[in-house]
């Protein structure tokens, strides 16, 4: 009885997304006052329902409701519990619905923060969140029904992909989708101001605040995607220019690009067709990942396998979102124009004009990557593959660019050109190499197989150039959106140092191993002390304990394992790792070769945690731009 229920609440929200789309659309042309205000109780509406919903389903799971046929697909008894419930975005259908829940949050958030402001403005904001709303949950309720029941039920469930029984399944998809749905709130807002002819100068301190939380999950998201692909797919990497990864960098990359131009927006209220612009494309390119997920277009590990249809359908939504919004650009944004003002090429924002330049090639550049193979294989000229090469000689380039770019804008004033100022930034450099030669000799000091590399060393001094230009114009200055600034840009310095030591100079070999026998690498030695064999919750595994010394000192102990995962017939390998501030060791268990022995493939990966670290301090500097944000809002 309960998936009927839940059933029934996703009718409830389909109906009040309905209602929220025509409603306050007749309240605003004809004034009437009531119609207008039933936006916000019906997106309150809208969201209790689809929450309802949501958690009936995530019920479900943890009781082994197998009449359900999706639960059936994704779940099993032996399953524990936390990964049960987890699965509930394991899968097509409930990953669809977690994405229309993700949009009610945001849409009940920008209802009860706008309760008191502009009600003409925010109605209209309001009616076409809920137009977007009905387009997916039509989309569920036709093609994605998580609700389906399964007649007779069976005994047992086809458990859940065993690449996604991880922690990083809890947290990944969901901050990913948050993020992804979170720009609906500034193209609803963009298209607002055009239909109004409001200059997006007027809300670009409304809209900057929503488009850095949307931004502030999706780099969470990624940051731990990248993460788990590391830990958890077993090759020692931490992006594979997969189609899904490049589903959710194209609308990071636009979301920062948009950041930057609401800041210019507001202070000097210029870049006004490129805010309105970067807004609607943010969000279209959201819609575009969606697709580029659960159509099966496109091959990837992270993608759904879905049939034709639902991508023909989420295909036809993102063309009907962007032919609305892009049409209603053409005919209105004349009026920009005249609000535009001119600025001077070398100041601070023309420096940020370079950037998002920067960043629409590497977009633009990643969307052909991604899809030229299809496009290709469409026209029947055969099969191609577009890799990590053609994305590294792109993005390379425009990352060395950019860097400097960001250090040339820190340089620069709003206002006149302050040789001084400028000089002092740029010796900067010379401190940045220095340091980036004691790192790069660093490592090979350790490990005489590697050789100084050039680009590396370039990138490394950008880097710390950035770094160290960033610290120094602003550690005096500590309120929020200033600190927000420090956090992110410091934050991709030390990201890029993270990428480019771990790329550069990582190290690893392939050897095979059998118990009391070692190998080293490095100035490491690993010995494989024992192997063992264990059972698991729903699943049994081999396990190998390796002890790692450090120059003959004791120094870690690894433990990597190769897991058979019985009802899905599938075998995991589960990386074996010690992390620490300056490298991770990294041990991959490969195939049997009998009596406990085994192919290994050992890793050094040095700085690879400043990643992550670098990631979260963007994410920080987004949070902390958020809060400074609120702050001025309150204040005005």
């Amino acid at each position: 009885m309960l998936p009927e229920l839940g059933f029934l609440s996703l009718l409830i929200a389909t109906l009040s997304a309905l209602f929220l789309a025509l409603l306050p659309q007749v309240g605003l042309f004809k004034k009437n006052p009531t119609l207008i205000n039933s936006a916000w109780w019906l997106s309150y509406v809208f969201t209790i329902a689809t929450t309802i919903s949501l958690a009936i389903l995530a019920y479900s799971f943890a009781i082994d409701d197998f009449t359900l046929e999706y639960v059936a697909a994704h779940s099993n008894s032996q399953l524990p519990t936390f990964f049960k419930v987890a699965a509930t975005w394991g899968g097509h259908e409930g990953s669809m619905l977690f994405w229309l829940f993700s949009l009610s949050l945001w849409l009940t958030s920008f209802a009860f923060f706008n309760r008191k402001n502009d009600r003409t403005f925010s109605a209209q904001s309001l009616a076409l969140l809920g137009l977007i709303c009905f387009g997916f949950a039509l989309f569920i309720l036709f093609y994605s029904n998580p609700f389906g029941r399964i007649f007779p039920a069976p005994i047992e469930g086809r458990d859940l992909n065993p690449m996604l029984q991880d922690i990083g399944l809890i947290f990944h998809p969901p901050l990913l989708y948050i993020g992804y749905v979170g720009f609906a709130v500034n193209f609803a807002m963009s298209l607002s101001a055009l239909i109004y002819h409001q200059p997006v100068q007027q809300i670009a301190n409304k809209m900057r605040g929503w488009v850095l939380v949307s931004w502030l999950f999706l780099t969470l998201g990624i940051v731990l995607g990248a993460w788990w692909a590391y830990y958890e797919l077993g090759w020692g990497g931490w992006w594979f220019w997969d189609p899904v990864e490049n589903a959710s960098l194209m609308p990071w990359l636009l979301g920062l690009a948009l950041l930057h131009s609401l800041v210019i927006a507001e202070k000097q209220g210029a870049f006004p067709y490129w805010t309105s612009l970067f807004s609607l494309l943010t969000f279209a390119f959201s819609v575009l990942g969606t697709f580029i997920v659960r159509s099966g277009a496109l091959t990837s590990v992270h993608a759904f396998a879905v049939d034709n249809s639902r991508g023909y359908a989420l295909l036809l939504i993102f063309f009907l979102l962007t032919l609305l919004a892009f049409g209603l650009f053409a005919l209105r944004s004349n009026h920009t124009q005249e609000s535009a003002v001119k600025f001077q090429l070398i100041s601070k924002a023309g420096g940020m004009l370079l950037l998002n330049i920067l960043l629409t090639i590497a977009t633009v550049s990643t969307f052909l990557g991604t899809f030229y193979p299809m496009l290709f294989q469409a026209m029947n000229w055969g099969s191609i593959s577009v890799g990590s090469p053609y994305f590294n000689s792109i993005f390379l380039p425009i990352l060395t660019i950019m860097l400097v770019a960001m250090v040339v804008s820190l340089s620069l004033r709003w206002a006149k050109f302050d040789k001084g100022f400028f000089l002092r930034h740029l010796l900067l450099i010379v401190p940045a190499g220095g340091i980036g030669l004691l790192m790069i000799w660093q490592q090979i000091h350790h490990n005489e197989a590697l050789r100084f590399q050039g680009f590396a060393f370039l990138l490394l001094t950008l880097a710390i150039w950035l770094f160290l230009a960033t610290l120094w114009q602003n550690w005096r200055k500590i309120h929020l959106s200033q600190l927000g600034m420090i956090f992110a840009h410091c934050g991709v310095a030390i990201a890029t140092m993270g990428a480019v030591m771990s790329s550069y100079f990582g190290s690893e070999i392939g050897v095979r191993l059998a118990p009391q026998q070692s190998q080293k690498l490095g100035q490491y030695e690993f010995y494989y002390r024992q192997f063992s064999n264990e059972i698991g919750p729903n699943f049994t595994t081999e396990v190998a304990f390796f002890d790692v010394t450090e120059k003959g000192k004791p120094y870690a102990t690894i433990i990597p394992e190769r897991r058979y995962y019985d009802v899905r017939t599938m075998t995991m390998s589960e990386v074996g790792l010690s992390g620490g501030f300056f490298g991770d060791l990294y041990i991959v268990m490969g195939d049997p070769l009998g009596k406990g022995e085994f192919t290994f493939r050992l890793h050094y990966k040095p700085l690879i945690r400043w990643l992550w670290a670098g990631g979260v301090l963007m994410a920080l500097g987004a949070l902390c731009s958020t809060l400074g944000v609120r702050r001025k809002q309150e204040r005005s």
